[in-house]
């Protein structure tokens, strides 16, 4: 494996990170934390919090103090677990579901108008890339 490539790799995520992060706020009102977690709780609802942080490689104390704000906003509820009473589980209230889809929406609109010189075989293949990464990213030092 060549260094400098993976150097130039590095760079290029953490400029990627870097230019997401700071156009948000033009892409709807949920900042990463909230964006991420509401969307794992889209795909995977209702689950323990323990589940959602190993999911989203959270700690505990930090998934907790993210989940009490977006329970305070609304856009999440807490109930007991029907089974195991003593565990919480969360779920996207209406409200939670509603401000997600607006953000999703403007996400991709952006991304359509950013990505719209791209031909469909390069799309494909940064999902691609993309999603390994990712799934790399969790598996590693586990």
């Amino acid at each position: 494996m060549n260094d400098k490539t993976v150097q130039l790799i590095e760079y290029e995520i953490a400029l990627l990170v870097r230019l997401t992060t700071a156009h948000s706020p033009r892409l709807g009102s949920l900042d990463r934390a909230e964006y991420l977690l509401l969307s794992q709780l889209q795909k995977s609802s209702p689950i323990a919090i323990n589940a959602l942080a190993e999911q989203l490689l959270l700690n505990l104390s930090t998934a907790s103090r993210q989940i009490a704000v977006l329970e305070k906003k609304g856009y999440i509820k807490r109930f007991p677990d029907p089974i195991n009473g003593r565990i919480s589980l969360i779920e996207l209230t209406e409200k939670g579901s509603n401000i997600l889809k607006k953000v999703q929406d403007a996400r991709s609109s952006a991304y359509t108008e950013m990505l719209n010189e791209w031909s469909p075989d390069e799309l494909i293949q940064l999902k691609d890339s993309l999603t390994r990464l990712n799934q790399d990213f969790k598996k590693w030092r586990k």
